[in-house]
């Protein structure tokens, strides 16, 4: 059974529809990266799964139960981080864990205490003199030292320097080597979610672009350059998985969508004979760029 299910979600605001027909899956001990542009609808579909939202239509499940139906007992098995979670700032480091220690059974002293010596967080500090990235740090181990089979997180590197980053991600990498968990990570900062993520759901205006392994999704794109070598390039009726093709001098570049190794090469010398061919590999970030721009240009055209 999928930890988090989504069944043609739909949450509109007046007219405006923020999440459309969403229908996605998180398998148990996933972690997976909830990636799109600003405005396309993460923020909202983090909040519907965590009843923050009730849906205009479709269905959430988390936990095997239905979002709106979230009981303590499932909360008390969820972390959910936020770049704009309230917390009492009035309290120290140490009183903020001894206030939430007593909601969560599970909660793990031991963890606890690892993870205060990792983020080296100051105990005695109120949390209102602390830094972002500390903040950040102690919402992180509040949510971590329970084992919840959960974490939400909705922008948790937002504003934070890379040191604090690389912090954030190492508890998290930690946290996994002792327990088993499920992780929605919804960021900006995709280098870091390529660290953690084994899965991916790509969103666009609401809409589910892409749901596949990162495995998957990182061996079917390739950056292409081909070398004519003063040759003739037919770029007639190229197929459709060649993106952002493009022709400077005697290269042509594009990027393939469906890269098969043997396949793609011999389909780019149909186009461009006895040119050299190099496939170059793509990291995630590259990767979501080529997509946002390929929709957003469908979009322009279609406007």
């Amino acid at each position: 059974m999928p930890i988090i299910e989504t069944q043609a979600l739909t949450r509109r605001f007046g007219r405006t529809e923020a999440v459309h027909d969403l229908t996605f899956s998180l398998p148990e001990g996933s972690v997976c990266a909830l990636l799109g542009p600003n405005g396309a609808g993460k923020s909202t579909t983090i909040k519907l799964l965590m009843n923050l939202l009730r849906p205009t239509s479709g269905q959430a499940r988390v936990l095997g139960v239905e979002a709106p139906k979230l009981r303590p007992a499932q909360l008390a098995q969820i972390g959910y981080v936020s770049e704009n979670q309230l917390l009492p700032t009035w309290m120290t480091v140490r009183q903020f864990l001894d206030f939430c220690r007593p909601f969560y059974p599970t909660w793990d002293r031991a963890l606890e205490s690892t993870l205060l010596n990792r983020f080296e967080l100051p105990e005695e500090r109120r949390l209102k003199h602390l830094s972002r990235g500390m903040l950040m740090k102690a919402a992180l181990l509040s949510s971590l030292a329970y084992r919840p089979k959960l974490l939400i997180f909705d922008e948790p590197f937002s504003g934070l320097d890379p040191v604090v980053r690389d912090d954030f991600v190492q508890g998290l990498l930690e946290a996994a080597n002792t327990g088993e968990w499920s992780a929605l990570i919804s960021s900006h900062d995709i280098d870091e979610v390529e660290r953690l993520a084994d899965r991916i759901v790509m969103i666009d205006a609401g809409r589910l672009q892409l749901q596949e392994s990162t495995e998957s999704l990182l061996g079917r794109f390739r950056r292409m350059e081909v070398n004519v070598n003063g040759g003739t390039a037919r770029l007639q009726a190229t197929p459709s998985s060649w993106r952002e093709l493009e022709r400077a001098g005697d290269r042509v570049r594009f990027v393939e969508t469906q890269f098969a190794a043997g396949a793609t090469e011999a389909r780019c010398r149909e186009h461009f004979p006895q040119a050299a061919v190099t496939a170059n590999p793509m990291t995630l970030r590259e990767i979501f760029i080529a997509l946002a721009r390929t929709q957003r240009s469908a979009n322009t055209a279609a406007a």
